[in-house]
């Protein structure tokens, strides 16, 4: 049963739009794992304390507290197409202007800083219309299929990018991630426009730009304990435990005492673990509940980063960093899984702006305190404190999860019936 799930989702490669939506996503994610991680290493080497590194990452994804609710808007009511290209190809000049900034010597950390911001308030306003991409090009029961693929691209990008970094940083710097991470937005955008359909998501009408209209299905989502709990089980992962990647360059540098091609390794192993754990759902039956991956795995990425902070020894980090990649890379695709087989079409984006704010909220914040805690703390004792409070937090809201029941599909009328 498993090997005929597993060989039904690999059929989707083979797919012309599918396939090509993969490879094009690829690309592009591996220019961006390059850039994200030559960016932290460069803020170390221009002087900035742990404390920058935190904000920067704060920065990247800050807005999403604001836009992401905006973007999924925009993905039901609005041109996605027009949509994903303005605010890509804007984010696109961002990596561009910092390839000039260190030609001539001009970078600053405040500069990057800055611009971090400018990529998170674009990708927040044009992701959820880029999320709908998969829905439009399978059919509802390849949804699971879809996305462990995508996820395992995604990750594979895990792999690829920090590994590319590493090289280009060792022999001409930076520089060449920041060109990489430009040029990958080409593939990004291009299929972007060839796949989705010309017009908008869904009708105008009278009511379109109504307020309580919009928010109705937003509301219905959060307000179901079911879907809450896959939002909450990303929330808490994402404030407690994503943190571990974005200092892993302090750990790397002032634990351990290593260069940039050590971190660049260490990175590359979370990728590893990750596309491993999006490879194993690929042999998941789609009508599993995905209740148990998603609480289950996020409870053992936060027993994890327990582990990470108390590691006394520099290989078993990439070891270490290699289960957690397998355990995020399980836990949020099952929870993105189950919001987007249960919202209807007509409120997907909202669904995934509301996964999407989840994660990158729950970044924003946890970068953000966890780099106070480590300029107080030290980066151990901080991780030591993420993890112990991510344990306690996905066991209560596993427990309150499991006893929810599955949905029906939502839909329009359920959205309008919460008003």
């Amino acid at each position: 049963m498993q090997s005929s799930t597993f060989s039904e989702s690999l059929a989707l490669l083979r797919t012309r739009r599918f396939g090509t939506f993969f490879f094009a996503s690829l690309l592009s994610n591996i220019g961006t794992w390059a850039q994200q991680v030559a960016e932290p290493w460069l803020l170390l080497s221009l002087g900035a304390s742990p404390f920058l590194v935190g904000l920067d990452a704060f920065a990247l994804s800050a807005p999403t507290l604001l836009l992401t609710l905006v973007g999924g808007v925009l993905a039901d009511r609005a041109d996605r197409r027009r949509v994903i290209a303005t605010f890509q190809s804007a984010q696109m000049l961002c990596p561009t202007l910092l390839v000039g900034l260190l030609l001539t010597g001009t970078v600053r950390p405040w500069i990057v800083i800055v611009l971090s911001l400018v990529v998170g308030a674009t990708d927040a306003l044009s992701m959820p219309s880029f999320q709908t991409i998969l829905p439009s090009i399978v059919e509802r029961t390849q949804i699971p299929s879809g996305l462990a693929l995508n996820s395992t691209q995604f990750n594979l990008s895990r792999i690829l990018g920090p590994s590319l970094a590493g090289v280009l940083m060792a022999s001409v710097g930076a520089v060449g991630c920041f060109v990489v991470s430009a040029a990958s937005y080409v593939p990004f955008i291009a299929v972007a426009l060839w796949v989705l359909p010309r017009g908008k998501a869904t009708p105008p009408s009278a009511e379109t730009f109504d307020r309580s209209q919009l928010f109705a299905g937003i509301r219905a989502i959060a307000r179901d304990p079911y879907l809450r709990g896959a939002l909450l089980t990303v929330l808490a992962t994402s404030m407690l435990c994503a943190p571990l990647v974005t200092f892993s360059p302090v750990v790397v540098r002032d634990v351990f005492h290593k260069d940039a091609s050590l971190f660049s390794f260490a990175v590359g192993s979370f990728g590893l673990g990750a596309l491993l754990g999006a490879i194993w759902l690929l042999s998941v039956d789609a009508a599993r509940d995905r209740r148990h991956l998603s609480s289950g795995f996020a409870l053992g990425y936060g027993t994890i980063l327990v582990l990470v902070a108390l590691n006394p020894w520099f290989w078993g980090l990439p070891v270490l960093l290699g289960l957690a990649g397998f355990s995020m890379s399980i836990s949020n695709t099952s929870a993105n899984s189950l919001l987007q087989t249960t919202a209807s079409l007509s409120l997907r984006g909202q669904a995934i702006s509301l996964y999407m704010l989840a994660m990158g909220s729950g970044i924003s914040f946890g970068n953000l305190l966890t780099g106070v805690s480590v300029s107080r703390l030290g980066v151990t004792n901080a991780l030591l404190l993420n993890g112990s409070l991510a344990v306690v937090a996905h066991a209560s809201v596993g427990r309150q999860w499991f006893r929810s029941l599955q949905p029906h599909f939502l839909d329009d009328s359920r959205a309008r019936e919460t008003m």
